[in-house]
């Protein structure tokens, strides 16, 4: 009895994974259709599903109209840049905060954690000027760094979760077999934290990928990455749905493709530490 209703209540909690799944699924899907539908077919109404003339027109003309690999290529820059970036600048400082905390450690985790809830339209003014001084705007290497301190706190946050894991008498260990603080960052501490690494990597390059709101005020064309792209398909003369589906398309493949084959080590980083 007690097997029949396990093996029913997995039942039941598959298909409610399945059914939250696709519906989180379902606009890429319909968003990946629409790319390959006509202009007409695509605001038809009631919608066309799957029973429509498919056509790579949409594709072929974003492919002339604009240069999408040097968008894409600002993307993996500013993504990549930004996430490395942080993660160099997190590590220290989840390890001060794990292995060596003081009285007011968990203040400076929440007032960290706090800056992401300012509304980022609040300091766009001083941060747009403060680009122009310096003469950053529409430049990969400020796009860069304005992410960077963006998702820091979110990094921060992550390692300092992984860090409180791992055990402090294995670093007190290295310390009596003479390592210096160096040696037991990068040789105890971020091997034994690989799985954790690797996830907030993965995260905080989908975040910076995905960024919009400072892509958008902060490039104009030089810088512009993928999000830019996206948007440029929306003009004065109307909402060209069919070819904003096949840019949108076109952005989140990459990204897709990357956490398609990197879904066993986020899922792995993830849930590090949660079983002991």
């Amino acid at each position: 009895m007690a097997r029949a209703v396990t093996t029913q209540r997995k039942a039941i909690n598959t298909t409610f994974a399945w059914i939250i799944g696709l519906l989180i699924f379902f606009p890429i899907l319909w968003t990946i259709l629409t790319s390959f539908k006509t202009e007409a077919q695509a605001i038809s109404d009631p919608p066309i599903f799957l029973f429509f003339d498919w056509t790579t027109e949409n594709y072929s003309t974003v492919m002339e109209r604009s240069n999408y690999g040097r968008f894409l290529w600002n993307s993996i820059i500013i993504a990549g840049g930004s996430t490395i970036l942080g993660i160099m600048i997190a590590i220290p400082a989840a390890w001060s905060m794990a292995f060596v905390p003081s009285r007011r450690t968990k203040d400076i985790l929440l007032w960290m954690l706090s800056t992401k809830m300012l509304p980022a339209v609040g300091v766009l003014y001083p941060i747009y000027l403060l680009f122009i001084q310096l003469g950053l705007l529409d430049n990969v290497y400020g796009l860069t760094f304005i992410l960077m301190l963006i998702n820091l706190p979110i990094i921060v946050w992550m390692l300092y979760t992984y860090f409180r894991e791992i055990p402090a008498e294995i670093l007190e260990a290295a310390r009596m077999d003479g390592a210096g603080l160096k040696s037991e960052i990068l040789y105890v501490l971020t091997p034994m934290a690989i799985p954790g690494i690797a996830s907030t990597l993965l995260l905080n390059f989908i975040l910076a990928w995905n960024e919009a709101f400072w892509t958008l005020n902060l490039t104009a064309a030089q810088a512009a990455p993928l999000t830019a792209f996206i948007a440029s398909y929306s003009s004065p003369e109307g909402l060209f749905y069919a070819k904003l589906s096949a840019a949108s398309t076109m952005a989140i493949a990459p990204i897709l493709i990357m956490g398609w084959f990197s879904q066993k080590q986020l899922v792995r980083g993830l849930t590090f530490g949660a079983v002991k």
